[in-house]
Formats: C-alpha cells, structure tokens, sequence
C-alpha cells in the first residue's frame, strides 16, 4: 500500500468517525430543517461531543451556562434549590431533547439552575461564543431552534396547565401514560420532585391498583 493511499484511508476513517459521533444530532436536525452535505460538514467544528458520568454536572448554580446541550445518549435533570433546603426538580431531559438555561446562557448572568446526569450519558453542544457565527454560516439552524423552542414552551405551558387543574395522582398517572418508558429511568423521588410532591404521596400512588 501507497503513502499516499494510507493517508486517505486513515481521513476517511477519520471522517467517518467523526460524523458517527455526532450522528445522533444530525438525524434529529433533518427532521425539522434541510443541510447538504456541505452544510453539514461545516457544522460539524462547531460542535463538541462530551461524555458525562451519573451524577456528573454540566451546570451548577450560581455558574453561567456556556452552551446548548444535545443529549445524544441518556438522561439529565434541571433542579433548583429551595428555601425549604430541598431540591425542586423543574427539567428532565432525555434521548434527543435539548437542555440548557437560557436566562443565563443568553444574558451571560448566574444560573438559578443546576443540570446533572441521571444516568451515563453522552452530550452533543454548542458552545456559547460561536454560536452567533455559526447561525450566521448556516441560518437554516435558527430555524430549527425556533421550531424546538416553540415546543419546548408549549410542553411548559401544559405542564403549568395540570399543576393547576389536575391531582397528584392524576398527573403522575397522565405522565406515566404519556412517557411509559422515561418513567422506568428515573428514581421514583425525583419522578415526585418533578410533580411536586412528596415520594410518600407517591409511594401511595402506587400502592393502589391500576
């Protein structure tokens, strides 16, 4: 074998492996937007692949969010602290969603919030100061984002929505029914942080028959 056919074969591998590792986020953004092959190649310095351990956090409070976090792979959760002492889950995130605080991400201000890994994870991102030159090389991306946050902020207004005009029982048995399998990968006392209330409600919950 040529010097110079081993050179290509060792980019292509390369390439290769450097698209598989984002892949996941590549899939999602065709379903919303279109990119060539170009475009997607030009997109693929700006992002950042991360592997993040259980527990691990990507943000805590009182820090200023740098990035936008793809999760490629696992699940997160957005909590605050209260005055009560406790943790008030407000975010979960999993396969394919997005988290970040925009708050403090766009206003460069401390975040109120922490983010950490529920399980093993892998994280695809953006990072805060090449954002704006990335969005201007490919603008089809403010599309995409304007999509994903008009249904983020849909999804928080029905959340919103249950707290007021639903029971503790029924919105964890609407939950249950809406994301069988994301209930199965959270610890039954963050599923009730998220609810807001308490794991004894929720050990009763589901002490009942279905």
């Amino acid at each position: 074998m040529s010097w110079a056919v081993f050179k290509i074969e060792i980019s292509l591998s390369f390439a290769i492996s450097r698209i598989l590792k984002h892949d996941p986020l590549l899939k999602h953004l065709r379903k919303y937007i279109s990119l060539s092959l170009g475009e997607e190649n030009l997109l693929l310095p700006y992002l950042q692949v991360q592997s993040v351990k259980k527990k691990e956090h990507i943000l805590t409070e009182g820090n200023v969010c740098s990035a936008n976090y793809f999760i490629a792979k696992g699940c997160f959760r957005m909590y605050i602290h209260t005055d009560q002492g406790t943790e008030q889950i407000v975010q979960f995130a999993i396969d394919n969603w997005w988290i970040t605080d925009y708050n403090s991400l766009d206003f460069q201000k401390p975040s109120l919030f922490s983010i950490q890994a529920v399980e093993d994870s892998e994280i695809i991102f953006i990072k805060s100061e090449t954002r704006e030159e990335l969005f201007a090389r490919l603008p089809q991306l403010e599309r995409y984002f304007r999509i994903i946050l008009q249904r983020a902020f849909a999804a928080s207004i029905m959340r919103i929505q249950y707290i007021f005009n639903q029971s503790g029982e029924e919105r964890y048995r609407h939950f249950c029914t809406s994301l069988r399998d994301f209930v199965q990968r959270v610890p039954q006392y963050m599923l009730a942080s998220y609810l807001g209330f308490t794991p004894e409600f929720l050990s009763k919950i589901r002490g009942k028959k279905e």
